[in-house]
């Protein structure tokens, strides 16, 4: 199949949903295929595994075999690393995490460090130190700290820091998943585990990052998905490539979610093709992952 490679980068949070195959992936299709299958739609995707555990050298060989060059992978620093006090007493951890990725290439890009709640104004310094230590790779940074939030002396330091360093700021928007009042257990386990912040689209660098956290109503989330659309259009327009990756509550529908924020953007931007759809027929064997 053709894969149409859109000027932005969409994505979902992860590939390996087994209830995808009755949306995304063909019925039949292998949990070891899945991979290949996703980056033949999305040309993205949120790195949220490589938070919870290291992969192995041997699946990072099998990733770079199957993923095509313009895929992007936003591989997010363990939470050994972004999660357990100093950052500056992590930066060993962090090249070697860097060294397990690079068979991957300019395919991990940016990489994610995302921050806790505890992580906060008075460590800057820690912030700064870290992302010197990787000067000339990509990077994107969330902050979860409402201090960082509050418009005022020390969100403007954070933004500096950044800016001044050419590293982007993570937008989470999760307005959607707090406007749902729901007894369904996806969304309550959701509510307790997302912050709730506001949402800043910083757009920091030539490659802004936006995390849309949706509603398992898809239709509920569509003023939101038009005001993200209008802001991806503009960020598009002015020469920017930024990186959006939805969510549902429990991600079932979160492929859905994806196409229905894109076929917004194509009525913003004539010309833009359709994600592709996969071949829904016969699987073909493809080459496994472990």
């Amino acid at each position: 199949m053709n894969v149409v490679n859109p000027p932005y980068y969409i994505g979902c949070p992860s590939w390996s949903e087994n209830a995808w195959r009755q949306s995304l992936y063909p019925d039949d299709a292998r949990s070891t295929d899945f991979l290949e299958l996703y980056a033949q739609v999305f040309n993205a995707v949120e790195g949220n595994t490589t938070f919870y555990a290291r992969p192995a050298a041997t699946t990072v060989l099998r990733w770079a075999q199957v993923l095509p060059e313009h895929f992007r992978f936003t591989a997010k620093f363990p939470g050994d690393i972004s999660h357990a006090g100093d950052l500056r007493e992590h930066l060993t951890s962090a090249e070697d995490f860097l060294t397990l990725l690079a068979p991957l290439g300019e395919r991990v890009q940016p990489l994610w460090l995302q921050l806790p709640a505890s992580f906060t104004p008075n460590r800057l310094g820690e912030l700064a130190t870290f992302i010197e230590a990787l000067e000339g790779r990509s990077l994107a940074v969330e902050v979860r700290n409402m201090a960082f939030f509050n418009k005022g002396e020390e969100e403007r330091m954070l933004n500096r820091l950044l800016l001044d360093r050419g590293v982007e700021r993570i937008c989470l928007d999760s307005r959607p998943l707090f406007s749902c009042i729901s007894s369904d257990p996806a969304v309550l386990h959701a509510q307790s585990k997302k912050p709730k912040v506001p949402p800043r689209p910083a757009a920091l660098t030539q490659f802004p990052q936006v995390r849309f956290i949706g509603r398992p109503e898809l239709e509920a989330n569509d003023s939101f998905v038009e005001q993200w659309a209008q802001k991806v259009a503009g960020w598009i327009e002015e020469g920017r490539t930024p990186y959006v990756f939805l969510h549902t509550p429990d991600n079932i529908q979160a492929p859905d979610l994806a196409r229905r924020f894109h076929r917004q953007l194509m009525t913003l931007l004539p010309g833009l093709p359709e994600l592709p759809e996969l071949d829904r027929g016969p699987h073909v064997e493809q080459l496994g992952l472990l």
